[in-house]
């Protein structure tokens, strides 16, 4: 899956992507800029496009195996798909550290004991067998105008 990691502005996430057991790369693009809504997604990525077409009104037949963060406007969300109800979104707290994907434990663990957003996600790599690659930050509060149309503004 991935690790994809939150504290005090900023989105880290690595770069892996894993297909039955195996590392497909360690050099995928996790961030997904559609309409100037940035996607950060894990789960199934067969089911990324459906998400995202349900986030802006086209529902799905079928079940949506993801979930992940989305920033809209520069607001925080969850987001994930509910085969009953459709598309769910829950605003975060900006100010309370969360992750989510497979290696989400050891980020949330190493974001308990003071570690910054982008270190949790190294924290992961070095336990989560489907957390690996490259590291990429992007700064909500500051950078998130810059981010929807520059990609050189996204760190790696």
């Amino acid at each position: 899956m991935t690790t994809i990691a939150y504290k005090g502005g900023v989105i880290a996430y690595d770069s892996r992507q894993t297909r039955s057991g195996a590392i497909v790369s360690d050099d995928v693009p996790k961030c997904q800029v559609v309409d100037g809504v940035s996607f950060f997604l894990s789960g199934a990525v067969c089911d990324e496009k459906a998400l995202i077409a349900a986030y802006f009104g086209t529902p799905s037949p079928v079940a949506v195996e993801c979930s992940g963060y989305v920033v809209d406007g520069g607001k925080l969300m969850m987001v994930g798909h509910d085969d009953k109800t459709g598309i769910w979104r829950q605003d975060l707290d900006p100010s309370n550290p969360d992750a989510i994907g497979s290696g989400a434990p050891y980020a949330l663990a190493a974001m308990d004991m003071g570690a910054s957003a982008e270190d949790a996600v190294r924290a992961a790599m070095k336990r989560d067998i489907y957390t690996g690659g490259k590291v990429r930050t992007l700064i909500i509060d500051e950078g998130m105008a810059d981010a929807k149309t520059n990609p050189a503004a996204i760190t790696a």
